[in-house]
């Protein structure tokens, strides 16, 4: 038999080319949309994915206030936080969440799926941009439009 021999391919900042996609989030819903966004942050869409390394995917997501959620999670459903001060437990529903932040709610879904470690934080805060109406400041890096059919 011929022995064929195989290379396994791992990016390093070198190789990995920035891409910039455009996501709409009018209409989906949450947790479902915040899963896709997370795989291509992380960059598992490509085929030299590397868990180790940014892959150099930015995500650009319009429209955050319009996700919806199913059933009576809007009312229902509870984010807790602390202040780190005794007694500082903090409650909020998605509904207050979204009456003073719009873009927080998608935000905090993403983070929690996002690797609890400095990879995780670098891609949140650099990575990831999202809006609360239908403009962004990006249109220099022509994203291309990525469709979520969930």
């Amino acid at each position: 038999m011929d022995s064929v021999s195989y290379k396994t391919l791992n990016a390093n900042k070198q190789t990995v080319k920035p891409e910039w996609y455009l996501v709409d989030a009018e209409g989906q819903t949450l947790g479902r949309l915040a899963s896709q966004i997370v795989n291509y942050l992380r960059g598992k869409h490509k085929t030299d994915f590397t868990p180790h390394v940014l892959m150099g995917t930015h995500v650009i997501v319009i429209n955050a206030e319009k996700v919806r959620l199913t059933g009576k999670k809007m009312t229902d459903k509870i984010y807790l936080h602390h202040t780190g001060y005794p007694g500082g437990q903090r409650e909020r529903t998605p509904k207050e969440i979204l009456a003073k932040k719009p873009c927080e709610l998608l935000e905090i879904a993403i983070r929690k799926m996002l690797p609890k470690n400095k990879l995780g934080a670098k891609i949140f805060s650099q990575y990831l941009h999202v809006y609360a109406g239908g403009k962004h400041p990006h249109e220099a890096q022509n994203p291309q439009l990525l469709t979520i059919k969930l």
